[in-house]
């Protein structure tokens, strides 16, 4: 009885060993975020984060099983205006004293309609609200190393992100690329 009980847990071991191994742990080595949002007079406002902190763990060929938890400094709002950037970090747009990260953890992964493309549902927090978005993204590996980007849209009053506005677009265009290795 005692040698089954000892197989048993031998072989439980192995397999979680095995299933282990398997998953594809990415180390994050740079990380650009960039936004573009319409503003005054048909111009565009360009900014970027930074602060960047994440895990990933993926594999195409085992989506069920991966994730990504992923934060950024919010503080490191920079559209290379000094005063829009102190505007941007102050409690009527980000509130960084109060919400100083952005956070998305995600809950599932599908394929995409291409090669090397993907669809992530997150949750993302902005300030304190939290939303389920889908995210799509390309996920491409070269041996040891990956890259994944994603461009997609997000309504920034929805998060609390300032207020309904003749001169500032509702709708930001967010880009991320993301540098990961084993």
């Amino acid at each position: 009885m005692l040698l089954t009980s000892v197989k048993k847990l031998f072989f439980g071991a192995m397999l979680l060993l095995a299933l282990t191994s398997q998953a594809q742990v990415w180390k994050p080595t740079s990380a650009s975020i960039t936004f573009k949002i319409k503003h005054a007079l048909g111009a565009t406002a360009d900014g970027s984060f930074k602060g960047f902190v994440g895990a990933v763990v993926f594999d195409p060929k085992e989506l069920s099983s991966a994730t990504i938890k992923a934060s950024i400094d919010a503080k490191t709002i920079d559209t290379d205006l000094k005063i829009r950037d102190k505007t941007l970090r102050s409690d009527e747009y980000f509130d960084v004293e109060k919400y100083p990260k952005i956070t998305m953890v995600s809950q599932k992964f599908e394929k995409g309609l291409k090669e090397n493309d993907y669809v992530g549902t997150f949750s993302l927090t902005l300030k304190k609200t939290t939303k389920v978005i889908k995210i799509p993204f390309s996920f491409v590996q070269n041996g040891t190393t990956a890259q994944m980007k994603s461009t997609f849209q997000l309504n920034r009053v929805e998060y609390e992100i300032g207020e309904k506005s003749s001169l500032l677009g509702d709708v930001a265009t967010i880009s991320i690329t993301l540098n990961v290795q084993q």
